[in-house]
C-alpha cells in the first residue's frame, strides 16, 4: 500500500496555502509534517481525508481496498476532540464506531489500551483535557482504518499517554498502517519529515 501526493495546491478563504507540494508514505511509514502556524498542514491532511478538494494535483492510495475510496479508508483525528458531553466515555466509542462502519474491534479492549477503561461509564463531560484526547485515540482502536490522519495528535496527553501512543502508532505501522501527522513535536516513533512553508 503507498499513498502519494503529486504537485498539490490548496487554496483557501481565496489564498494560496501552498503549491506544487509532493508527498509519498509506504505501508509500515510515518509522516511528520512540520511548518510555522498557517503553512498547510492541517489543509494537508483535510485534503486527504476528503474534506477538502485540491485546487490542483492528485492524491491517490496504490494497494488498497479497491472498494473503498480513499477517504473511507482513513481515520482523521482533529486537533479539537469530537465528543458529545452528555454520553458517556462508551457511548461516545460507540457513536463513533457506528457512524464509521467497516471493521470493528471490541470498544472495552480499546478503552483499556488506553488507559480509559475505568472512566467506560463516566459522562465525556466529566473527563479531563488529557482524558477526552485518550478517548479520541481508541477511535482509532475500535475501527479498522489503514491510514491514520493525525493533526497534533499528543495535545494535552501527559508524559505516560505520550509514550501509551508511541507505542499504539508502533503497533498500527507494524501491522502494515501509515501514518500522516501534522505536529509541532516529536512523535516519538520512526518518522520522515515533510516540511511545508519554510522553518517552523
Amino acid at each position: 500500500m503507498r499513498l502519494c501526493g503529486s504537485g498539490l495546491t490548496c487554496v483557501r478563504g481565496g489564498r494560496e496555502v501552498f503549491t506544487g507540494l509532493d508527498f509519498d508514505a509506504a505501508a509500515g511509514e510515518a509522516i511528520a509534517v512540520v511548518g510555522r502556524n498557517g503553512s498547510g498542514k492541517t489543509s494537508l491532511l483535510r485534503l486527504i481525508a476528503g474534506l477538502l478538494i485540491p485546487a490542483g494535483g492528485t492524491i491517490a492510495l496504490a494497494g488498497g481496498d479497491a472498494e473503498l475510496t480513499l477517504p473511507e479508508q482513513c481515520h482523521y483525528l482533529g486537533h479539537r476532540d469530537a465528543l458529545k458531553p452528555a454520553l458517556s466515555v462508551a457511548e461516545n466509542l460507540s457513536f463513533w464506531a457506528d457512524f464509521l462502519g467497516g471493521e470493528r474491534f471490541d470498544a472495552a479492549e480499546s478503552l483499556a489500551a488506553v488507559g480509559l477503561d475505568h472512566a467506560s461509564d463516566l459522562p465525556a463531560a466529566f473527563l479531563s483535557a488529557g482524558q477526552r484526547r485518550r478517548l479520541s485515540l481508541a477511535r482509532l482502536l475500535t475501527v479498522h482504518r489503514p491510514v491514520w490522519l493525525l493533526d497534533e495528535p499528543t495535545t494535552a496527553l501527559d508524559v505516560a499517554g505520550q509514550d501509551m501512543f508511541g507505542g499504539l502508532m508502533r503497533d498500527h505501522l507494524a501491522r502494515g498502517g501509515l501514518i500522516i501527522a501534522a505536529t509541532h513535536a516529536p512523535l516519538g516513533i520512526e518518522s520522515r519529515e515533510l516540511r511545508i512553508g519554510g522553518t517552523a
